[in-house]
């Protein structure tokens, strides 16, 4: 069955959680146990309503707080596909969360209030699946119950989303509104009889009608080996072949490759998965290639068709989300991981820091502190074969590494 990689995002209070929680319910994807602890602990509570949001918010600080903390991944399926959808925290000291939720995803529901209408977080949010390149993004206008489902409050908030598509830079979206109120179900997943002015589809059936297209778009093959096989046993002596996952566009039995960094020539001989051959390699799959020449292959290397060998750089520009407590800084030297490759990387200098709320760039700074997000230049001390984010969303981002905690200080997005 299809998968549907989904990210939310919203200010707090916007409903987040209750709204995942709707569709649960609606779509029936909750337990009759789930449904009765969400029943008793709302009247516990003092609600004479269900609160969704306890469907969805797991940990205790976050149920006793009323708020989203960490990041959860919640599935769900009708008859046409299966749903996995990053719930995210709205808090701006969250942002590395969000990135990280929406880093994957296919589409993307950003939730407005429909009492506050566009504000910060709505355009940090936006920037960010922006800046990701979400293909599909749907403006749910909560909480229209409490402005009468006013058509006017609904349009305002339109508009003032269209003013800042018109400003961004990735312009191949597809932006959808739905006026919704997730507490009372209102075109979440039934067409609500208070808007009769809105014409379109419900929040579920917009998501039932998206192309499920792989998150990467199609561009060059790329091949990150994460193992050389070589068995051990006898009638295997001479066998050779490179395990990992394929990137970008299929590969085929004869096809003309390039390894990199060695730039050595060869052809695929084999394809296999699971000891079965195969003609051709479809983009996503994690698969071993076997070559006809024995040349030397190591972990980190990159297999590319000969005519698609990607750029090759020292010195690195790309747009880093910095996700450490200890700022980074001029000079500062980190591990570099690009795929299956690690090399050593050393901040040249930061050209930029990103105003995210209102889209502009701030270029007068020293460092980026956690959840800050900027242009970046990189020195690295060997080349680094790339294709920009834009070209190839699987190889044209890395993650920073810091060299004394060994966690990941920042992910970047290739320029």
């Amino acid at each position: 069955m299809e998968v549907l990689k989904i990210a939310t995002a919203g200010s707090v209070d916007d409903g987040k959680s209750t709204l995942i929680g709707r569709i649960l319910y609606d779509t029936k994807s909750l337990t009759d146990d789930k449904i009765e602890a969400i029943e008793q602990k709302s009247r516990s509570l003092g609600y004479d309503y269900l609160d969704f949001s306890l469907a969805t918010d797991g940990l205790v600080a976050e149920r006793e707080q009323g708020i989203t903390i960490d990041v959860a991944h919640i599935y769900f399926s009708t008859a046409n596909r299966s749903y996995i959808i990053a719930d995210t925290p709205g808090h701006v000291e969250y942002t590395r969360n969000m990135v990280t939720g929406a880093s994957t995803s296919q589409a993307s529901i950003i939730l407005v209030d429909a009492r506050n209408g566009v504000i910060e977080q709505t355009r940090r949010h936006f920037f960010i699946n922006n800046l990701l390149r979400v293909k599909d993004i749907i403006i749910a206008v909560n909480k229209m119950d409490l402005v009468d489902f006013d058509e006017s409050k609904f349009n305002e908030i339109k508009s003032e989303v269209e003013t800042l598509t018109a400003e961004a830079n990735y312009k191949n979206q597809t932006i959808t509104f739905i006026p919704v109120s997730a507490l009372k179900g209102d075109n979440v997943a039934t067409r609500s009889t208070k808007t009769p002015w809105y014409k379109g589809k419900t929040l579920l059936e917009h998501l039932e009608s998206i192309e499920n297209k792989d998150v990467y778009e199609t561009a060059a093959a790329r091949f990150p080996v994460q193992s050389v096989i070589r068995p051990k046993q006898a009638e295997y002596h001479d066998y050779r072949a490179y395990a990992g996952k394929l990137y970008g566009n299929d590969l085929s039995v004869g096809d003309e490759v390039t390894i990199l960094p060695s730039l050595t020539k060869s052809k695929i001989k084999e394809i296999q998965f699971f000891g079965k051959n195969y003609d051709t390699a479809k983009r996503g799959s994690s698969l071993t290639i076997s070559l006809e020449n024995d040349v030397n292959v190591s972990r980190g290397d990159l297999i590319v068709k000969s005519d698609e060998i990607p750029k090759s750089t020292k010195l690195l520009n790309a747009t880093i989300c910095w996700m450490d407590k200890n700022p980074l800084r001029g000079a500062s030297k980190y591990k570099l991981q690009h795929g299956t490759n690690t090399m050593l990387a050393k901040v040249k200098q930061i050209d930029s820091l990103f105003e995210m709320e209102g889209g502009q760039k701030q270029t007068d700074t020293e460092t980026l502190q956690l959840n800050d997000i900027g242009q970046v230049s990189l020195q690295l001390n060997k080349a680094l074969f790339f294709d920009t984010y834009a070209q190839n969303k699987s190889t044209g981002y890395f993650i920073l590494i810091d060299n004394q905690s060994n966690t990941t200080a920042g992910v970047g997005f290739i320029n």
